[in-house]
């Protein structure tokens, strides 16, 4: 064993040759926001050559998502499994420490074998290497289990009174750290250790200088106390840490000290969204504010919660010619006269940002993974790192924007990565983010190569929202494959939500995860639509006039309307296909049906949906060719945006709507249509693929499997001839649903569940002792 002389050690350590050597549960991952923000800061950049050592009881497999946590710093080696595994920062094994403790251990197997015999250990069943780990008390270690242990080779650890480990011969903590620095070169003079329970206490022994952070395990405070090296600290965790750092001559007040978080603003509520809630237009070179073309959706919801007074900044994008245009103005009043309060907080993004950020690298990357459709999956990972540097700069404008311990609404996956960016900038806001699409599950999420990023930078938010319990059970898996995470809290799903009725039906949802010493809530929140507007637009006599010219087309023929977006996850081929065979099968409905097809396009640049369109053309074609009549054609084909007046008409016309996505985050047409159908006066009746989110909460839809192409011909057939009272029922319990849960009902109720979540405060990490 190597014996380190102190007696000619400097007094103070050196910036530049200092290396922390710390354990991580309880102490760099214990203490206050602003204590792990200076350590990350220190080890981030801020000392160089300063360099990170993680010494824990974890096996290596749970300590890789901490190094996706932005608010954890990177180490540059990696010790765990208690000193039986040593890996550098890319998670290199460190030769020949590896070889020499590989070396030394009889295997798994052969441990378990000896130690059957001993029924009071009871094996610890948690990610680990080249050890074992038991739970066991002090008195189950007797003469003849030492002698057992000692005859393979082994060494025996006992730890907070309940914890066993046997380890390879001479491994520990302490002796991996001292092997450690003799290979790395590191001056002995200039290590700081840091730990809280007695699985720390080897690091003490032998012979670094150390701090025993606040909190720690009594026992261990009693074994230092008399050791002139090592500092007892009383702040906990990092606080610790940095209170040793400076009596060892460290300080933080000079060119050392990190940089200070960005100056508050003082919005109370900021909603990040990636595009403005109006549209931008140029005309002459001066650029204009306009409404969105369409009233729906949740933009005007999102708006309202600044309606009284209530200050807020809204962060998006702003097409401009370069990231730093002259002239440029980066707040603008929203609507000074409806929202006094709010303004556009804008960043100038030029067209190649936006073309690869959302037209390329959002829909082409994480587009065909969201919607479990991974073979058309392209990626690239400088379009990745363009994405990062976007979502930073989103995080940091909203940083400047938030008022102290304001709160951040964040929407959708193209904004994934900003939790990451934002929650070291400003520890103390409160972060929300609604996903608008579906999640897919775990074993289709992680074929995304930045998987583990994506989880880390979610998992800083306060609160996470999906449409329905499955999006959330699906990113809890994803979560659990990706960090240790511990499931805190769940509620049953029933009655809200159909639970073993439907494809994506569950019947217990998570509401609280647990990881590294932080809660994150979860909740699902379906989007629900503008029931109001839908009421006031049914009665203007635009809108009648609309409704009375469709009816005179359809002359007493069955309207089945289809509205959807240009997408191939939105069966559009399918659908058609099935209508095909439906007229084969039932020549009867020749000339009583017709399909009102409506296609939006997809926004310009999209080319991977040019193929899609031409398809979708030959076979209306075909259908059209096959049996049109001359006074009948059996699909009237739209590839247009149409203005939500003449939708609502069609809505009102059609008897039946016939939505049938392979995959759909919610589909809001659904909801629209259900809620134009009351309005009128017209029970209709839905037909709607088990794969679109709102399957799981409009009870009285005609549920179909978009991909059993009989199926969807036999389910558009009963619909065509279900009984009149039927109808009046089914839609009856589905317009209960859209009027109760409409878009205000759904941003009441997340910013209510937000509100309900304490502050942002103090972390305190997850008592896993097993593992420290």
């Amino acid at each position: 064993m190597t014996v380190i002389d102190t007696r000619r050690w400097p007094r103070l350590l050196d910036p530049s040759r200092l290396v922390l050597a710390t354990d991580l549960d309880g102490t760099l991952l214990a203490g206050t926001h602003e204590a792990r923000r200076r350590i990350r800061e220190l080890f981030s950049g801020a000392l160089p050559g300063a360099k990170l050592v993680f010494v824990t009881g974890r096996g290596l497999e749970t300590v890789i998502p901490l190094l996706s946590d932005p608010t954890v710093p990177r180490p540059h080696y990696i010790i765990a499994d208690v000193g039986a595994t040593i890996v550098d920062a890319d998670l290199r094994p460190v030769e020949p420490l590896a070889h020499e403790i590989a070396a030394t251990w009889p295997g798994t197997h052969e441990v378990l074998r000896a130690l059957s015999g001993f029924p009071q250990l009871v094996r610890q069943l948690v990610p680990q290497e080249r050890r074992c780990s038991f739970y066991a008390t002090e008195s189950a270690i007797t003469p003849e289990l030492r002698a057992a242990v000692d005859a393979l080779g082994c060494d025996l650890l006992f730890s907070a009174g309940q914890y066993l480990d046997v380890l390879p011969r001479g491994v520990g903590k302490g002796a991996a750290v001292r092997r450690l620095a003799e290979v790395a070169g590191f001056d002995p003079a200039h290590i700081l250790v840091a730990g809280d329970t007695l699985n720390d206490l080897s690091m003490f022994e032998a012979g670094f200088r150390g701090v025993v952070v606040g909190a720690a395990e009594p026992a261990l405070v009693e074994a230092v106390r008399k050791s002139p090296r090592v500092v007892v600290a009383d702040a906990a965790g990092c606080g610790g840490i940095l209170e040793a750092l400076s009596r060892h001559g460290l300080r933080f007040d000079g060119d050392d000290s990190p940089a200070p978080a960005p100056a508050c603003g003082d919005a109370e509520l900021v909603m990040v969204y990636h595009r403005l809630p109006y549209d931008e237009v140029v005309e002459d070179g001066v650029t204009y504010a306009r409404r969105p073309k369409s009233p729906n959706g949740i933009m005007p919801t999102l708006l309202s919660f600044f309606a009284g007074g209530r200050k807020g900044s809204w962060v998006a994008w702003s097409q401009q010619n370069s990231r730093n245009p002259a002239g440029f103005v980066p707040h603008v009043a929203v609507d000074a006269a409806r929202y006094p309060h709010l303004k556009a907080a804008r960043i100038a993004l030029t067209p190649d940002d936006i073309d690869q950020f959302y037209k390329k690298f959002s829909k082409e990357a994480f587009w065909p993974i969201i919607f479990s459709f991974p073979d058309k999956a392209v990626f690239r990972q400088d379009h990745w790192e363009r994405y990062l540097e976007i979502n930073r700069l989103f995080a940091e404008q909203t940083a400047r924007e938030a008022a102290y311990g304001a709160t951040t609404w964040i929407h959708d996956y193209n904004l994934w990565m900003v939790p990451a960016f934002l929650r070291p900038l400003r520890p103390d806001l409160k972060i929300a983010f609604f996903h608008h699409t579906a999640f897919p599950s775990s074993d289709v999420f992680n074929i995304l190569p930045w998987r583990r990023d994506i989880i880390g930078s979610l998992l800083q938010c306060d609160y996470v929202g999906f449409h329905i319990p499955r999006y959330v059970e699906n990113f809890v898996d994803a979560a659990r494959s990706c960090a240790p995470v511990q499931v805190v809290d769940g509620v049953g799903c029933a009655p809200r939500f159909l639970t073993f009725g439907c494809a994506l039906g569950v019947d217990h949802m998570t509401t609280a995860l647990e990881v590294n010493g932080r809660q994150v809530a979860l909740g699902a929140h379906p989007v629900g639509t503008n029931t109001d507007l839908i009421d006031t637009l049914v009665q203007t006599d635009a809108v009648q006039q609309q409704i009375a010219e469709i009816d005179a087309y359809l002359d007493g023929k069955t309207g089945i309307v289809s509205i959807e977006r240009l997408d191939y996850v939105k069966g559009s081929l399918e659908k058609l296909q099935a209508y095909e065979r439906m007229l084969e099968q039932h020549p009867e409905l020749l000339g009583k049906v017709t399909l009102l097809n409506i296609i939006t396009p997809a926004a310009s640049g999209m080319d991977i949906y040019d193929s899609l369109r031409e398809d979708l053309d030959r076979i209306v074609g075909r259908i059209n060719g096959r049996f049109s009549t001359m006074d009948w054609v059996p699909v009237r084909y739209f590839y247009r945006s149409l203005p939500f007046e003449q939708v609502v008409a069609h809505y009102a016309a059609c008897d039946i709507a016939w939505i049938t996505p392979l995959r759909d985050g919610l589909n809001l047409v659904a909801k629209e249509y259900v809620a134009t159908r009351h309005a009128t006066g017209r029970p209709g009746t839905l037909v709607l693929s088990e794969f679109a989110g709102a399957a799981v909460e409009l009870h009285g839809a005609l549920l179909v499997n978009p991909y059993d192409a009989n199926a969807m011909s036999a389910t558009l057939y009963d619909a065509l001839t279900m009984g009149a009272d039927e109808v009046v029922y089914r839609a009856g319990r589905m317009a209960a649903i859209v009027r109760g849960h409409d878009v205000k009902r759904w941003g009441d109720d997340f910013l209510a569940a937000l509100a309900a979540l304490p502050a942002p405060g103090a972390e305190q990490p997850i008592e896993e002792r097993a593992a420290a």
